[in-house]
């Protein structure tokens, strides 16, 4: 007996009347659909597009941070020849000059003691906050967190007049324990508004039986529910910094007269104004470097975590 296929058609069927109905239907069967075919076409000028545009803004952001770390490696009378040449020789001259003559090393050393003051208090104070806002249930809850996004929105320019009395009326101006009260209040809203969109991505289920264990909420807080939250407070610490190296209005209005603590970003100006006349454009960049090298580096280091902070409240 002869075996029988399975893949031809029953007698009598109408695949079978249809002269290569079984091995047409097999072809139509193995062909993309058309549609796919003009979908991948049409993706390709948007990609190339897409690219361009991912390289011209990589350009645009990464072209001056090279521009300034070249030229602080090269002495004022070749970047007045050429203010876009490479160095001939690498020399650090220019960042001993800045350091020491410049003064550059001292407004350094007293950013990062008002830093240190600001940063770990408006994480303290804002994660606190934002727990309580996202956990509890209480009359005026709604009310505080919208006073905290109304914070977000508000100009610190608005606030800088009566902020200055304030301080001058409490022995707080010019004085480092003033401006870092200052600096927490500053990015206090921003913090709260973050970690409590982050404290509520968290499962409450831990706290629950945290509580059912007998611990207290100060201790649910600290030892349970602040380490769950470590890369949301990576990601807004991130921030805090940037925003508060950077910061140049507050110090020039609360810390104008103690020129012995003024920051960094006061002596970077002073240092524009002065070097512009005296034509040492090196060490002006050589300052500019130094500003920018502590923001790279915590780029560089914390950039993962910040990345999983942001995108892990997307998906509960």
């Amino acid at each position: 007996m002869s075996a029988i296929s399975t893949d031809q058609p029953a007698a009598g069927s109408p695949a079978a009347s249809r002269p290569g109905g079984g091995a047409a239907r097999g072809r139509t069967g193995d062909a993309p659909p058309r549609g796919r075919e003009r979908g991948g076409g049409e993706g390709g000028p948007l990609n190339a597009f897409s690219g361009a545009f991912l390289l011209l803004w990589a350009v645009l952001a990464a072209g001056p941070l090279l521009w300034v770390m070249v030229n602080s490696l090269r002495d004022s009378g070749s970047i007045q020849g050429a203010p876009f040449g490479w160095p001939d020789t690498l020399s650090l001259e220019n960042f001993a000059n800045a350091w020491s003559d410049a003064d550059i090393g001292r407004y350094t050393l007293n950013s990062v003691i008002i830093l240190a003051g600001s940063l770990p208090g408006t994480m303290l104070l804002g994660s606190m906050a934002a727990y309580v806002i996202a956990r509890f249930s209480f009359r005026g809850n709604r009310a505080i967190y919208l006073l905290f996004a109304g914070g977000m929105m508000f100009p610190i320019i608005l606030a800088v007049v009566p902020l200055f009395f304030v301080m001058d009326n409490l022995s707080l101006l010019d004085t480092r324990p003033g401006l870092i009260l200052a600096y927490i209040a500053y990015s206090l809203p921003f913090t709260t508004f973050f970690m409590t969109a982050f404290f509520r991505t968290l499962p409450g289920s831990v706290a629950e039986a945290a509580t059912i264990d007998g611990a207290s909420h100060t201790r649910t807080f600290f030892q349970i529910m602040l380490p769950m939250a470590k890369p949301g407070l990576i990601s807004i610490g991130i921030f805090n910094f940037l925003g508060q190296w950077n910061q140049y209005f507050l110090p020039l209005a609360l810390n104008a007269e103690n020129r012995e603590r003024a920051l960094l970003t006061q002596g970077l100006a002073e240092l524009s104004v002065s070097q512009g006349y005296e034509g040492d454009w090196g060490a002006l960049f050589a300052g500019l470097t130094i500003a920018m090298l502590p923001i790279l580096v915590v780029y560089l280091v914390f950039q993962r975590q910040v990345q999983d902070g942001l995108t892990a409240g997307a998906v509960k």
